[in-house]
């Protein structure tokens, strides 16, 4: 009788993210992603929505308490290898979240702010946005604002300075994204931390698309949780979703989804990095 092959179990990375009836961001976005990458998703959903590829229209935040049960049930069952933050729907369960965070330890995190939908709603008010900084900024691995979110929570303009506000309040890395700025540039996102800078700039995409930020962040997490430094989790996490937007289709009446299935994990054809300062542990 032939024996059966043997494999390592995969890196678990705990999600608390939204859910996204149209499949295109949230937590079938941190599933899809962390699967192709070779990880195992356990998922705490954060908050209902109700949204499809052109704006979010309601987000139902669901109870602390049960939050906080399903991430401890999970807790004390797996090793938890990183953690991924995506939308929290209220600042009672960002505090949850913080106190979840605490009690797992030196944990690599990766928080993406999902401030504002893509098609322009607002899902973060004041009260959220200062737990973010005072109570998860703290914890905070790598950072993950696109430019207008990075403004929003740092109270500033430019972009330097926001990482350095940002850095100041507690997290160890920002990776700023650059799809908002110039639209007739490439992208360009920069990573910074205490040794330095580092900027990679892509070809910009002719479409606009849904789950960008949660593939990134998801993809970020899971290659860290496989133990890369956060420059090269960054960068593996940028080449992941770039693919994964080449690749993504209109399937409704708003925003291209992207295909993560189809993204190479290898980088992508045509990105360019360039790298200044960046030295140390990261």
């Amino acid at each position: 009788m032939q024996k059966s092959a043997t494999y390592p179990p995969p890196p678990v990375v705990l999600c608390f993210s939204g859910h996204d009836p149209s499949g295109g961001a949230g937590i079938q976005a941190d599933i899809e992603t962390l699967h192709r990458l070779g990880c195992h998703a356990c998922t705490v959903i954060t908050a209902l929505t109700v949204q499809d590829s052109t704006n979010v229209r309601a987000v139902l935040p669901q109870s602390a308490q049960r939050l906080v049960e399903q991430a401890e049930a999970v807790m004390a069952d797996m090793p938890i290898a990183a953690v991924k933050i995506g939308l929290l729907g209220s600042a009672e369960l960002a505090a949850a979240v913080a106190g979840l965070v605490r009690r797992l330890g030196p944990v690599p995190l990766v928080l993406d702010p999902v401030l504002a939908a893509g098609g322009g709603t607002e899902l973060a008010g004041e009260e959220l946005i200062h737990r973010i900084r005072s109570d998860l900024l703290p914890f905070t691995t790598v950072l993950t604002p696109n430019s207008p979110e990075a403004r929003r929570l740092a109270g500033d303009t430019a972009l330097d300075r926001c990482a350095a506000i940002l850095l100041d309040a507690g997290c160890r890395h920002v990776l700023i994204t650059g799809t908002h700025e110039d639209d007739d540039a490439p992208v360009t996102n920069r990573l910074y931390g205490s040794g330095g800078t580092a900027s990679w700039r892509w070809p910009r995409l002719p479409h606009s698309y849904h789950g960008s930020g949660c593939t990134l962040a998801s993809a970020l997490a899971g290659h860290l949780a496989l133990g890369r430094s956060v420059q090269q989790a960054a960068f593996g996490a940028q080449a992941f979703t770039w693919n994964a937007l080449v690749a993504g289709r209109a399937l409704g009446r708003g925003q291209h989804l992207p295909a993560r299935g189809c993204s190479a994990q290898a980088p992508a054809t045509g990105a360019h990095s360039a790298e200044s300062g960046f030295s140390g542990p990261a």
